[in-house]
Order: structure tokens, then C-alpha cells, then sequence
């Protein structure tokens, strides 16, 4: 199944809770959370408190991005009963697979993440264990930015791994998605579509959340 993560780090925080309850009627599936510290890329988003006060508020899993330095360090924080995944950068990780079990050892799904100037054979020793690959398919840190069409053949090249092999992670792409470019991504590979901007500033959020989520029923995994 194709899922649809709206990113609230384009939310209205005056009534953040109001907007994801919005999405969750749209038919989302997730809500993607973007953890940033304004080191390891250019701004600063919000903390697990942020997170956590959704919590009672949605019965939507959390799919937190973590874009901080030394993740190690704030997983824990952002386990909650609503986690399903947590996704930490490649290029921040000097012993990934170590981070990874990490994760995993809260009872949370793992995810790796690289950013458009990173190679997909920069993977290769944590595809065996991801159950995310979160392919960043704008330079990270601002929301509202263009899609970087390049990015495609990573997404690709990660699927036909994923067919000509035994490894069973979910490809997730994040960064610039519209309704233009979403079926390109989809099929290319992708299985979860985040998507900030494009769903929380528009006027109607339930209805833009169920555009995507239509389009995605048009596929079938």
C-alpha cells in the first residue's frame, strides 16, 4: 500500500492539533515529523515536547526525521505509544548500524535517510537492517522548496535492489512532492510520500490530504 505522511513542519502551530486532525480525516497515514537543530542543516523546527503534545490528540503513527547531529542522543525522547519509525541521517551517523539497533531496541521501526548529494551505495551496509530508506529529495532544513529531479534514480535504483534481492525496506521520499510530480515518484518506487506545504497551505486541508491519498490508491503493492 502506497501511504501518505503529510510533514508538519509546514503545519499552522497556532493550532497544530487542529491541522493534523484535518489530515486524519483526509485518509493520512502517518504524520511526519522533521527534527531539525540548525547544525546539521540550516534551521531549527521543534523538540520531542512539540511531538509529544499531539499524543491523545490523533490516532495517526509518528514518523519522526530526525536532522540532527549525534541522534544517539534524543532517540529516546521521541519513542512514543503513536512512533512507528524513526529515521536518522547517513552522513551523521559514524557507526549507523550501531544507531539502527538503537532504535530498534525501543521496539521502533528504523529508518536511514541521505540527502540528494549522497550516493546510494553509501547504504549499502544498512539496507539489511533499515526498514525505511527515506530518500531526501531536496537539500534539507526549508520547506516549500522545488524537487530535485535527479533524486528519481535514487528511488529507483533503491527498488530494483529491493526486487533483486531479499531485503524488504519501504522507500520513502520527502521534499518537494506535489500532485505533479507524485505519481513520477510512486512509480519509480516510492511507498510512503511526505508531503508538508502542499497539503497544510491550502485552504482545505482534508480535501488536499484526500487528492494524495487518491492518487495513491491508484497503485496496488
Amino acid at each position: 500500500m502506497i501511504q501518505i505522511a503529510p510533514s508538519i513542519l509546514s503545519a499552522d502551530f497556532s493550532d497544530l492539533a487542529q491541522s493534523v486532525r484535518e489530515t486524519e480525516k483526509g485518509g493520512a497515514h502517518m504524520i511526519h515529523v522533521d527534527v531539525m537543530d540548525g547544525h546539521f542543516v540550516p534551521n531549527i523546527s521543534f523538540g520531542p515536547a512539540v511531538m509529544k503534545s499531539l499524543e491523545g490528540k490523533t490516532s495517526l503513527p509518528f514518523d519522526v526525521h530526525l536532522m540532527i547531529e549525534d541522534p544517539d542522543d534524543y532517540i529516546e525522547e521521541f519513542v512514543t505509544d503513536n512512533t512507528e519509525y524513526i529515521t536518522v541521517h547517513q552522513e551523521v551517523c559514524t557507526h549507523l548500524n550501531r544507531t539502527l539497533e538503537h532504535i530498534k531496541s525501543f521496539g521502533v521501526k528504523c529508518g536511514v535517510s541521505i540527502n540528494p548529494g549522497t550516493p546510494v551505495a553509501f547504504l549499502d551496509e544498512a539496507l539489511d537492517q533499515a526498514d525505511l530508506i527515506l530518500v531526501m529529495s531536496v537539500n534539507p532544513g526549508f520547506g516549500g522548496q522545488k524537487f530535485i529531479e535527479s533524486t528519481s534514480k535514487k528511488i529507483e535504483a533503491l527498488d530494483n535492489i529491493r526486487k533483486s534481492s531479499e531485503k524488504v525496506y519501504r522507500i520513502e521520499v520527502d521534499g518537494g512532492i506535489n500532485e505533479n510530480n507524485i505519481r513520477t515518484v510512486i512509480e519509480k518506487g516510492a511507498d510512503i510520500i511526505v508531503a508538508g506545504s502542499s497539503i497544510f497551505r491550502c485552504d482545505d486541508i482534508k480535501s488536499e490530504t484526500e487528492k494524495y491519498v487518491r492518487i495513491a490508491k491508484e497503485y496496488v503493492r
